[in-house]
């Protein structure tokens, strides 16, 4: 690979003795991650499961290294079921260092594709809230998908600017993730785009957008919380520089340390004058461990308003508007839905987290899309098939791994099923994969046909 000269010179400079191992990574094969989603599985399940050999991701307690040369898990039933998700490795380290705790109300600024989104759903757990924002449109269209296949109920997908949500949610959150953009130095191993778009991506434009979504994470975070800050790239004025400006405006934060066992090197803060504390960031180098380049430093918040509450929020839709999905549930689920907050938006059904007002945003999905009000009949969606379990079903059509009949469901075509007539949950080894409407022995396919391989 031919690295721009200005690059390498700048690297020398910086890494002195360690130069020459950092340029000899180059010509190291790329390494490869999934992720256990253990909104559904635990990662030694998992591992027992799959069949190809994984081994441990050291930073990351739910992510496993695979030979990416000789498998491809994206064609496994288990990555259509949501049981995991594929993530370069050094890019869990965010997720896994940030300590998200079950009912937290966590934000994740920049967050397309939804890797780190789904990681801190999964240690959420089903409690608090969640919301995952792109400024992208077309970003926010993989999120969603990458959210609804994981199974996540408490999420809220939005396409702002950080200012805008500011505006409407200040001190509201207690984690906040900013995977910033940036120059994209850490990742030209993996990918020569990045080389080739390193000269139009200069640290000083991508400073400025880094300096604003700072800016507006602050007045979005409450007193006590946390902003975990990643790049992945290796310039410091990116990294520690960046967040010593920072701190130098909004003096109430500190800077927390990272668990250097886990394969972090220190931070450093020496090549950009930034201060000893910085050293306590973390970075991950390709030429010290199995992935490809990383900064993650985790900034506490000790001053300012505490969490927020009392935002205009929507009311719930009235049980007389329901009638149809009560129906729906009573006759095919096994699940109470008195004690959620269901809204109606034009046809779809959803189940929205508590506390959260969003009019006057741009919102693509408010929780989660439950499924359809026809006329005298509801029609479940796929995400609410994703967000279930198996013996939350009444009626399930569950799959053998090699069958013909689960290859046959996956490609969208209909057959014959021994079950009973209605909306059946149909299952590949036990998790869920997608809605079939059985009358008389035959399956109505409804698997959601942009899904369909």
């Amino acid at each position: 690979m031919e690295l721009p000269i200005a690059y390498t010179e700048k690297m020398k400079r910086l890494l002195g003795a360690e130069f020459d191992d950092y340029l000899k990574s180059f010509s190291d094969g790329r390494y490869y991650g999934l992720r256990a989603n253990t909104l559904k599985i635990s990662p030694r399940e998992l591992e027992q499961r799959l069949p190809f050999e994984l081994s441990p991701i050291p930073w990351c307690s739910t992510g496993f290294y695979y030979n990416g040369d000789e498998v491809r898990p994206s064609k496994h039933p288990y990555y259509n079921a949501g049981l995991f998700y594929i993530q370069e490795p050094s890019a869990m380290s965010t997720g896994a260092v940030l300590p998200v705790e079950k009912g937290d109300r966590v934000l994740d600024l920049c967050a397309a594709p939804g890797g780190k989104s789904t990681q801190a759903a999964a240690k959420l757990d089903g409690t608090g809230i969640i919301v995952s924002n792109d400024i992208s449109a077309s970003r926010c269209k993989a999120l969603l998908k990458n959210v609804e296949v994981c199974g996540v109920s408490n999420c809220v997908i939005t396409n702002e600017t950080p200012e805008r949500l500011a505006d409407k949610l200040p001190s509201f959150f207690n984690k906040i993730i900013v995977d910033a953009p940036c120059s994209g130095e850490g990742m030209f191993r993996k990918d020569e785009t990045a080389v080739k778009s390193w000269e139009s991506h200069k640290t000083d434009y991508c400073r400025t957008l880094q300096r604003e979504i700072l800016h507006h994470a602050d007045r979005l975070l409450a007193k006590d919380g946390i902003i975990a800050y990643s790049t992945c790239t290796f310039a410091p004025e990116e990294n520690e520089g960046m967040l010593r400006e920072f701190i130098d405006r909004h003096p109430y934060y500190e800077v927390l340390e990272i668990d250097k066992s886990l394969g972090f090197s220190d931070g450093r803060p020496e090549w950009c004058d930034a201060g000893e504390e910085f050293k306590k960031a973390g970075r991950l180098w390709p030429h010290k461990v199995h992935g490809e380049g990383h900064f993650i430093c985790l900034l506490h918040k000790t001053d300012g308003s505490p969490v927020l509450e009392g935002y205009e929020r929507e009311e719930r839709a009235k049980a007389a508007d329901l009638t149809d999905f009560y129906d729906f549930a009573d006759k095919y689920l096994d699940m109470d839905f008195s004690d959620k907050h269901l809204l109606i938006h034009g046809e779809k059904l959803l189940m929205v987290p508590m506390g959260l007002g969003l009019k006057g945003l741009r919102v693509m999905r408010s929780g989660l899309y439950l499924g359809d009000l026809k006329t005298k009949r509801f029609e479940p969606s796929q995400a609410f098939a994703m967000a279930l379990k198996k013996q939350q079903a009444r009626l399930t059509v569950d799959l053998a791994l090699e069958s013909d009949g689960l290859q046959r469901y996956m490609r969208g075509e209909s057959f014959n099923v021994d079950c009973g007539d209605g909306w059946a949950l149909v299952c590949a080894d036990g998790w869920p994969l997608g809605w079939g409407k059985v009358q008389k022995g035959r399956l109505k396919n409804k698997y959601l046909s942009s899904w369909m391989t």
